[in-house]
């Protein structure tokens, strides 16, 4: 899960999305968002968003038997979605989503200062930090902190960051 931590990954990096990590993002939804969900898991952020006024208009995940990449368009007005963390599927989920549509990640917040990211932060219009939840759904924070990060193949300024709300 993080570089903090010896214990052993979940397969297939999935961990549900707690409400918490959701929260965040979601004054920076305009209106009620159509919505694509490509790593959807057991639902868990699809059924967040929803709750929260929002429309999933498809969900997918390689345990549902598509994967991403095998995605070439969408109807949705964004991608939201936790990906798996790990850079073998990262380095090209990016390029690949935010090519057809704006897309929301939650990722490890200290992937806005990695140089392996430098070529995509061109893309990333915001970072909404989350800081650490609970992954387990124990009520123990994780190691890392989280931040959504919105890449938008269009986007040619500076990237906006926004703080942790108190």
């Amino acid at each position: 899960m993080g570089k903090r931590t010896s214990l052993p990954r979940h397969e297939r990096d999935f961990y549900p999305t707690p409400k918490e990590a959701v929260d965040p993002l979601l004054p920076h939804l305009l209106g009620k968002m159509l919505f694509d969900e490509p790593c959807c898991g057991a639902f868990d952020l699809v059924n967040h968003l929803e709750a929260a006024g929002h429309k999933c208009v498809s969900a997918s995940d390689i345990i549902t038997g598509q994967d991403v990449f095998d995605i070439k368009s969408t109807f949705a007005e964004v991608f939201i979605t936790n990906p798996p963390w790990t850079w073998k599927t990262l380095d090209p989920l990016i390029t690949h989503l935010s090519d057809m549509a704006p897309t929301w990640l939650l990722l490890n917040a200290d992937l806005a200062h990695n140089k392996r990211m430098a070529p995509h932060m061109a893309r990333c219009q915001r970072i909404v930090s989350v800081g650490r939840v609970s992954w387990m759904q124990n009520g123990i924070s994780g190691y890392e902190n989280c931040a959504w990060y919105l890449f938008n193949k269009d986007h040619q300024r500076q990237t906006v960051f926004y703080a942790r709300a108190a």
